[in-house]
């Protein structure tokens, strides 16, 4: 693991896209991420990095996909396959089961949510680097889905704008072995500061717990 100090004042997670479509057996998303999430203990480390960064005193920040709404992306000019495909299946539709949050994740009183981000980063056209910036985040941890998409996107845009990046395996999942191993091993070096295991993660927080 790299040498990465996680002081809690300064770090933030960020808790990506945590639906019941894409977490909660029953989702539209599970089905083709199911196998992938279950061989990496998905929910499990989830779990735990989100209960060790709060332990921590770490401040988590829900960084929400638009949810599926009439209208969304009418008179578009250039919708790319995933959004086509989350219209025509109204992925995370709002006030449907599959919009809510997954009963582990739902955020706490004191979770900053931020805006929806309509394509996949995190930060294009939302209030995130504001956010951080406001609580004084230097060192972002990226956790949620997908990896090759929503997660990879953020990261890079917040190593663009300056931030220590970390990304975690296991608290992360993709459609396929392969777009996983792409996001990790091909791709997360290209811009991550530290690329680290779940435990590893985990225990950096607990080292760093106020």
């Amino acid at each position: 693991m790299a040498d990465t100090q996680y002081e809690p004042a300064h770090t933030g997670l960020l808790l990506v896209d945590p639906y019941n479509d894409f977490l909660s057996e029953g989702g539209k998303a599970w089905p083709m991420v199911e196998e992938v999430a279950t061989e990496v203990g998905l929910l499990d480390n989830l779990r735990a990095v989100t209960a060790a960064a709060r332990a921590a005193g770490i401040q988590v920040f829900v960084v929400p996909h638009r949810r599926w709404r009439e209208g969304n992306h009418a008179n578009w000019n250039y919708l790319n396959a995933y959004q086509a495909g989350g219209i025509q299946n109204q992925m995370f539709a709002e006030g449907t089961w599959g919009g809510d949050w997954h009963p582990d994740f739902v955020p706490q009183a004191n979770d900053v949510v931020v805006h929806e981000h309509w394509g996949q980063s995190g930060f294009a056209n939302t209030d995130l680097d504001l956010q951080l910036k406001q609580h004084g985040i230097t060192h972002v941890v990226t956790v949620g889905m997908l990896a090759n998409t929503c997660i990879e996107s953020t990261s890079r845009f917040a190593m663009e704008l300056g931030y220590h990046v970390t990304l975690v395996r296991g608290a992360t999942a993709a459609w396929t072995r392969e777009m996983l191993h792409a996001a990790h091993d091909l791709n997360g070096p290209t811009y991550a500061h530290a690329i680290v295991t779940a435990d590893e993660i985990g225990t950096a927080f607990k080292g760093a717990q106020v």
